[in-house]
């Protein structure tokens, strides 16, 4: 009888408890559902801060990919426009040198010619009074008549400083090659050189023949100096 009544005694203790227990007054019910909503709410903000922040730092990331890529090329057209400018500016430069080099030795070689040309008649002048070099002089100019005039009797004008013995000696040997004595002319005008003369037929070799062709004369020296440099 004891135990039952003991028994009883606790399980009317525990319907108690939850009697209490369900008869929590309205108002601790409502703050429970409050505050779980609350924090549902607040989960869901925390859920959808952290989405936007992802897909932020992605399109910061990918915005920040993109600037790198625009500058990385905008850096290398920067580059490659400024090698393309220096290299018209070399080349520009390297025109303009290779142009002053070319007047500089179209200059130089135009004053040369004309040095030439005005030291020439003294230098042929002393030539003519060497013996060996007047000798050559004649020499290429009888060639000339040879070669471009019939033999016979041939008009040979001279400078008047033409040694006599040599004049003899050259009609001797145009009388051997022709049996016709040439017909010798001093002309004071001539200041060197001679001049043949037969059937209408000339060959000029006077210092002033030699001088009156300066482009043919200026055209072998620029050869000459072509060969030489």
């Amino acid at each position: 009888m004891k135990a039952r009544s003991a028994s009883a005694q606790t399980h009317i203790a525990q319907r108690c408890d939850v009697e209490t227990n369900s008869q929590t007054s309205p108002p601790a019910l409502i703050e429970n559902q409050a505050r779980a909503l609350l924090e549902l709410i607040e989960a869901d903000r925390a859920r959808q801060c952290a989405q936007i922040i992802g897909e932020a730092s992605s399109r910061a990331a990918a915005v920040r990919a993109q600037a790198y890529a625009d500058a990385r090329a905008r850096v290398r057209q920067a580059f490659s426009e400024q090698r393309l400018l220096r290299r018209e500016r070399i080349a520009a430069a390297q025109a303009r040198l290779a142009t002053h080099r070319r007047l500089h030795r179209q200059q130089r070689t135009a004053a040369l010619l004309r040095l030439a040309w005005e030291q020439l008649p003294g230098e042929l002048l002393a030539l003519w009074r060497q013996p060996a070099a007047r000798a050559a002089w004649v020499g290429q100019v009888l060639a000339s008549a040879r070669a471009r005039m019939p033999r016979g009797h041939w008009r040979i004008v001279h400078a008047p400083d033409w040694p006599e013995e040599e004049r003899l000696a050259l009609a001797q040997a145009l009388v051997a090659e022709s049996d016709a004595a040439p017909l010798f002319e001093a002309d004071a005008a001539i200041g060197a050189g001679l001049k043949i003369t037969a059937d209408g037929n000339v060959i000029d070799g006077t210092l002033a023949g030699l001088l009156s062709d300066r482009a043919e004369f200026e055209s072998r020296l620029l050869r000459q100096l072509e060969a030489s440099s």
